[in-house]
């Protein structure tokens, strides 16, 4: 009688020790699905980002050859606004792209200070029509910015938080995008 208890005890304790494991596999399993709907979700709204950059990136160089005929005199600063265009297309990764394009938007805070002295500019209906574009994109690309740091926080919770962290050695922490330097931060004046 003893072994038949201690049989059915022994096959109780299996049958918990299974449920017990499941339930942890489930877990595991949710928590590692969760992490890779976050960096999902993470790199979808990055290239939200990068698709607004790259309008901003091709408005550019239509704005400076508008500007050129007016700006003869001002060959440097259409020269520096190129450059730093050019450094925003080629930057990699939040970091640097953040960086990139706080030097591009210094560059144009200075170009369009520059175009007050030009009233003729200012009529002009190209010129108008490139400042509303880059005034709508700057828009987005504020919207984009702003979820793709809220869906890369969201992420680097889920990463860093018990007991996801304790699987998440694979997964790397999402960059944010960020300006670093306080001049860089300030968005280009396109009102006239």
């Amino acid at each position: 009688m003893s072994e038949i208890c201690l049989s059915i005890v022994l096959a109780y304790a299996a049958w918990i020790g299974l449920g017990v494991l499941v339930v942890l596999v489930l877990f595991f399993i949710g928590v590692y699905n969760g992490l890779v709907r976050a960096r999902n979700e993470s790199r979808n709204a990055w290239s939200q980002i990068d698709v607004q950059l790259k309008r901003r990136h091709d408005l550019v160089p239509n704005l400076v050859e508008t500007v050129k005929g007016y700006m003869q005199h001002e060959a440097q600063t259409l020269e520096r606004v190129i450059a730093a265009r050019n450094q925003a297309v080629q930057a990699r990764g939040p970091a640097a792209q953040g960086q990139a394009e706080g030097l591009l938007g210094a560059a144009l805070t200075q170009l369009f200070a520059l175009v007050e002295s030009y009233p003729d500019l200012k009529a002009n209906q190209n010129f108008l029509g490139l400042q509303e574009e880059l005034t709508s994109t700057e828009n987005r690309i504020g919207f984009a910015r702003q979820a793709y740091n809220d869906a890369a926080t969201t992420y680097n919770n889920k990463r860093e938080v018990f007991p996801a962290n304790l699987i998440s050695g694979s997964f790397e922490k999402a960059e944010l995008f960020e300006i670093e330097v306080a001049a860089e931060r300030a968005v280009p004046k396109v009102q006239f």
